[in-house]
C-alpha cells in the first residue's frame, strides 16, 4: 500500500498530477478540491494516496486532505455503483464538507446535480453513508463551499483551459465544456478559482 507520496510537483493538470520521488514519476489521478491547493511547479508537495489495483491497471489516486481521502474510500467502499472516477466526480462536484452536509441533510438536489450522480445514485449515497460521516475529521469552521481559500491560478487563459480539460474529464463535450468555461469567468470574474468555475458549471448543468 503507498500511503502518501512527498516530492516534487513536476506536472500538474485538473485531473491529474507527476509527482517526482527519488528520481522516479508517479502520476496520481486527483480531484479538483486538490488541484486548487496544488504548490507551483517544481515545489514540494504532499499528497495522501490510495492505490487502487484492477487486473489491467494500478492506478493512484491523490487528495490534499485526510477528509478528501476518507470521503473517497467511503464512497468506493460502501456506495454500489460507485466507482473509483464517479468518486473523483463527487469530490470535484462539491467539497469535502459540503458533501458531508448534503448527506447528513437528504438533499437529494444538491448530491444528484453532480455529474455522473442520479436520482438513485444519491439515494444511495445518502442511505450507505448517513451513519459514516461522523468518524471523518474536516477542518475546524470548514465552510460548504471550500472554493473561497483556495490558491487561484494565475491568468484568465490558463484557468480558462483548465476548466475546459476538467469539465471534459467530467463528461462534458469539448465544445461545451469551452463555453460553459467561459460563460462562469464572464460572471465569477477573473479571481474565481479553477474549482469555482467547474463547480459553477455543474450547477448550471452545461
Amino acid at each position: 500500500m503507498i500511503t502518501f507520496l512527498h516530492g516534487k510537483l513536476v506536472d500538474a493538470l485538473p485531473t491529474q498530477v507527476t509527482v517526482g520521488v527519488q528520481g522516479v514519476g508517479y502520476e496520481v489521478l486527483i480531484p479538483l478540491s486538490s488541484f486548487d491547493r496544488l504548490p507551483a511547479l517544481g515545489n514540494d508537495v504532499h499528497l495522501l494516496t490510495q492505490l487502487i489495483v484492477r487486473e489491467d491497471a494500478h492506478t493512484l489516486y491523490g487528495f490534499i486532505s485526510a477528509a478528501e481521502r476518507d470521503l473517497f474510500r467511503l464512497l468506493i467502499n460502501h456506495v454500489s455503483g460507485i466507482g473509483p472516477k464517479l468518486a473523483l466526480n463527487v469530490l470535484s462536484g462539491m467539497s469535502a464538507a459540503g458533501f458531508a452536509a448534503a448527506v447528513a441533510a437528504g438533499d437529494m438536489k444538491a448530491l444528484s446535480g453532480i455529474s455522473g450522480v442520479g436520482k438513485k445514485t444519491a439515494e444511495r449515497i445518502v442511505v450507505e453513508l448517513r451513519d459514516k460521516l461522523g468518524a471523518i475529521a474536516f477542518p475546524a469552521g470548514a465552510p460548504v463551499s471550500s472554493g473561497a481559500d483556495l490558491v487561484t491560478v494565475s491568468g484568465a487563459d490558463a484557468k480558462l483551459n483548465d476548466a475546459t480539460a476538467a469539465l471534459v474529464a467530467l463528461g462534458f463535450k469539448q465544445n461545451d465544456a469551452y463555453t460553459a468555461a467561459r460563460a462562469a469567468i464572464s460572471v465569477l470574474g477573473e479571481s474565481a478559482s479553477v474549482e469555482q468555475l467547474v463547480r459553477a458549471c455543474l450547477k448550471r448543468g452545461a
